[in-house]
């Protein structure tokens, strides 16, 4: 490392910033500067190099079209800032940092030696690419290229104003771009899209599953009851099990923007989890086509009760055939209620819809702790 790159290391780690880095491929030599120059705790978050195809895959949540595209290192970059954002300190600017290269190897390749890499922050993305002449360089000296760019870019992202020196060839240049960062979050709290699912690594994206057991609640805060159910429901049904927070609830306001941030995050890591405004079932019935919704007996009961529906027995009927005709049903789990285990024996259920609900055994899962109570023993309240 010269002493170009450590005086601006320094300036990085003297930065309010703070990141989640993320590379493949190439750029690893630049983490280990970052790591090499004091104050490394005050900027790097995590470091993440996820190099075969499936720690790839895992990081993502998902298989790229190519693994070493611009889009991709948008999507790896995307990830990265989700976790920056759970891991900084509130108010701390987050970044996430991303870079996929194709760099010299031990076997002939057909394509591009070559790198992106991609700054996400809350406003833009900024992406760097460069094509690296093939056959020019040893596989360390395409490093150092790649990882000076890398710490360019984090300089850039930190507010530095020195430029970092790039040896390129005559013919390599580095494209640069600029766009506005989308936040899937307040799509959705602005009514602009219905909804989006956030994968377990934090991969947004707008297509919702169909067939699948999905799990909805307001999960303020998330247990382990839920986990235990979500579990539960998988091998019962043998579907992927997703959860399911609406913005938009019947007898509540509408979430905040803050409580609907919090409420997500507890999700990274545990499940992937649909953000919507669909506060009924016969609206979440058309998101979530041919799908199960496992629910408690305290919902059930609210499914099947006029009461629910203005007093009117017949839209509470209709309601139900909505949902029986998008395939859906119920897997409804018992509750403590008034000192008794209430399960699917105490809802009634209208005959003509029975083989819509399905119960799950007390012998299979039982949890007595609510989110109620949860939030009660963290203020004091027992």
């Amino acid at each position: 490392m010269d002493q170009q790159i450590s005086d601006i290391i320094h300036y990085i780690h003297d930065s309010p910033v703070q990141a989640v880095l993320v590379a493949s491929g190439g750029g690893s030599q630049a983490l280990a500067w970052l790591m090499s120059v004091p104050g490394a705790t005050r900027t790097v978050l995590e470091v993440t190099l996820p190099y075969s195809h499936p720690s790839f895959e895992r990081f993502l949540g998902m298989r790229p079209a190519h693994f070493v595209a611009r889009e991709t290192a948008i999507q790896m970059a995307a990830v990265a800032y989700r976790r920056a954002r759970i891991l900084a300190p509130e108010g701390t600017p987050a970044i996430g940092l991303a870079c996929t290269a194709a760099l010299v190897t031990d076997r002939p390749r057909r394509g591009e030696n070559r790198c992106h890499v991609a700054v996400r922050d809350e406003r833009r993305i900024t992406t760097y690419t460069l094509v690296l002449e093939k056959g020019s360089r040893d596989r360390a000296e395409e490093e150092d290229v790649v990882s000076r760019l890398v710490i360019r870019a984090l300089a850039e992202a930190c507010g530095c104003a020195q430029a970092v020196t790039l040896p390129l060839l005559p013919s390599e240049h580095v494209e640069v771009s600029y766009e506005d960062a989308p936040d899937p979050v307040l799509k959705v709290l602005r009514g602009e899209v219905p909804a989006i699912l956030i994968e377990l690594t934090g991969q947004v994206s707008t297509e919702l599953p169909r067939d699948v057991a999905v799990l909805p609640g307001a999960f303020n805060p998330l247990h382990g009851g839920h986990t235990q159910l979500a579990h539960v429901a998988g091998q019962m049904t043998g579907r992927r099990v997703i959860f399911e927070l609406s913005v938009l609830n019947v007898d509540k306001p509408p979430l905040l923007e803050a409580d609907v941030r919090q409420r997500l995050e507890q999700f990274y890591g545990h499940g992937a989890i649909a953000l919507t405004t669909t506060p009924l079932f016969e609206q979440k019935a058309r998101l979530f086509p041919g799908s199960v919704f496992v629910v408690g007996y305290d919902t059930a009961t609210r499914l099947v009760s006029p009461r629910y529906y203005g007093g009117d027995t017949g839209a509470m009927l209709a309601a139900l055939e909505s949902i029986r005709a998008r395939g859906c049903r119920f897997l409804v789990a018992g509750r403590l209620f008034e000192g008794r285990l209430h399960t699917l024996d105490d809802v009634p259920v209208p005959e003509e819809f029975a083989g819509m609900f399905s119960a799950i055994p007390a012998e299979v899962f039982r949890v007595d702790i609510s989110s109620t109570a949860l939030r009660e023993q963290a203020s004091g309240g027992l």
